[in-house]
């Protein structure tokens, strides 16, 4: 799978990056702004996530054992970007034009529809999946904050290099010249989104807990304490 999302940013950005020296447009700019879109950012993060989950599952071998607490909290965070780049595609740009240029279809697919998928399964199944504490909300929410205040700022120091307007806004939800009501529109969209990580990341960390919350401790045959679930 992390294969499959490097060949779809690959062909997405070779696709985008030749238009932009066909119409002779700035080239770095036109590369930044790439890799400014959520969508592009959070695919580079499943990428990342995934390989080192498989990587702890080779490690690991045939030992019965909970995944670096780390790595847990990673795949909480990702999986929850994944998620939301998928609805927020599938309900707001579904058929919006976002690269100059035109996007690549398969590409597109993968990286709004399949990857979210996959990671939603990830968050699904918790393969490896420690249960995570609910104080991990405060990490899932941290890079989409980050984000949104670079890319406001950003905005406005960009000149578009396809319209030549003097701001450029990787989604039309977060341009405030375009959006109903300006900045107030745009906040509303932002705090909308806000709700939705929160709601995922929370419901992924309950689906972690749900059978821990309601555990009895118990000695395992290693001496180390264990969870299990009473009737199990």
């Amino acid at each position: 799978m992390a294969a499959v999302i490097v060949a779809a940013i690959a062909a997405q950005l070779t696709r985008t990056l030749g238009f932009a020296i066909d119409k002779d447009r700035d080239f770095l700019t036109v590369l930044t702004n790439f890799f400014s879109f959520f969508t592009i950012l959070s695919n580079v993060l499943a990428v990342i996530t995934l390989l080192l989950c498989g990587v702890w599952l080779l490690i690991r071998g045939r030992r019965r054992q909970f995944q670096p607490r780390a790595l847990s909290v990673l795949l909480l965070s990702v999986g929850t970007y994944m998620v939301i780049t998928g609805i927020v595609y599938n309900t707001l740009l579904r058929g919006v034009a976002l690269e100059p240029g035109g996007t690549v279809a398969w590409s597109n697919e993968v990286l709004h529809v399949v990857g979210p998928v996959m990671m939603l399964l990830e968050l699904i199944l918790r393969v490896g999946v420690r249960p995570i504490n609910w104080r991990a909300l405060w990490v899932v929410v941290g890079f989409p904050i980050v984000w949104v205040v670079y890319t406001m700022i950003r905005g406005e120091q960009i000149t578009n290099p396809v319209t030549g307007q003097p701001w450029w806004y990787p989604y039309p939800f977060l341009n405030p010249y375009t959006v109903p009501n300006g900045y107030i529109g745009v906040a509303g969209y932002v705090v909308g989104i806000s709700v939705a990580v929160l709601a995922v990341a929370s419901l992924a960390i309950w689906w972690t807990r749900r059978k821990t919350d309601t555990a009895v401790p118990t000695v395992s045959t290693d001496g180390l304490v264990a969870r299990a679930v009473p009737g199990s």
